[in-house]
């Protein structure tokens, strides 16, 4: 074992929580799930196969997860982040337990490679592979940033370096969950991109660049995105992603994901923002109040919950 815990947020993941557990197995039986009272077995099935599980009352991800660095019982050198339905291969496991304990001392984070699975297909194409991600880093140099959507972790000081193997996101739920839960997900997108225009709040982020990192270059092309005019960026994020980055030849399920991840959840965005225009107006206070009083979100504050 090495000296490596790992965090993973938890809410009703019975179906995933086992599989992604056993794959961390062979690197540490550190693991520390933090559960927003699921109602299935998921606190059951972590236990049984030795995680220690806290619960926590979920307010936004980074809140959670910064609420898991805090209260990580574990005092290893290293932390991991994961996603419940994600597993790590056993060739990132192998590379795992022989490069960690001989990193050089100035790389406080590494990066690995995601898969993505959709209707049990890889997601080859479009740019969905190899997305970098910054999942594993020192204890005490990391933290989760505040923001509604797309949260990385923001390094305190170190380098970075990056494992040649792989994470796989692997959701076993169906499309209606997957629509219903991008759903959601657009009321948050629709806060991050209008902050993008209004700075509803000053917090500590990633840089945007197009030639660092890979958050770097992804807040980069989010505020381009969001400069665009509504409506018609959906149209082109998709043609670029299906057509000029290769996704169609993802097949029939590859034609799925890239439609509804590229298309249409982003229009989706677009028409939640416009709704927000129509019903509040473009000033930046009149938009505030309105998701405090619609949606119960206090802009300003990604950690806090308004009730209504």
């Amino acid at each position: 074992m090495i000296d490596l815990s790992v965090i993973i947020l938890t809410h009703n993941e019975s179906k995933h929580i086992e599989r992604c557990i056993k794959s961390l197995l062979p690197v540490t039986n550190k693991i520390f799930i933090v559960d927003s009272f699921s109602t299935d077995d998921t606190v059951a099935i972590a236990r049984k196969m030795g995680a220690t599980v806290t619960q926590n009352q979920w307010v936004s991800y980074a809140f959670q997860f910064n609420f898991g660095i805090h209260n990580n019982p574990f005092t290893t050198s290293w932390v991991m982040r994961m996603d419940a339905d994600e597993y790590i291969t056993p060739e990132l496991a192998l590379e795992l337990n022989q490069s960690l304990s001989a990193m050089a001392a100035d790389v406080s984070g590494l990066y690995v490679k995601r898969r993505v699975y959709f209707m049990d297909k890889w997601i080859r194409r479009g740019g969905y592979y190899p997305i970098w991600l910054l999942r594993v880093w020192r204890n005490g140099l990391g933290i989760c940033e505040e923001l509604w959507m797309d949260e990385h972790i923001k390094l305190s000081s170190g380098t970075t370096a990056q494992l040649q193997n792989d994470i796989v996101d692997h959701n076993l739920n169906n499309l209606t969950w997957w629509t219903q839960k991008h759903n959601h997900y657009a009321i948050r997108e629709v806060i991050d991109l209008l902050n993008i225009k209004y700075n509803f709040e000053s917090k500590d982020t990633i840089n945007p660049s197009f030639w660092g990192s890979q958050e770097q270059r992804t807040r980069f092309l989010k505020v381009k995105y969001a400069g665009l005019p509504l409506f018609t960026r959906p149209f082109i994020y998709f043609i670029f992603r299906y057509i000029f980055k290769g996704g169609f030849l993802d097949g029939t399920k590859g034609l799925i994901w890239h439609f509804l991840q590229g298309f249409w959840y982003r229009f989706l965005v677009d028409a939640k923002i416009y709704e927000v225009y129509y019903r509040a107006g473009r000033d930046k206070e009149s938009i505030i109040s309105h998701f405090r009083t619609a949606y119960g979100k206090d802009v300003k504050n990604p950690n806090q919950s308004v009730r209504i």
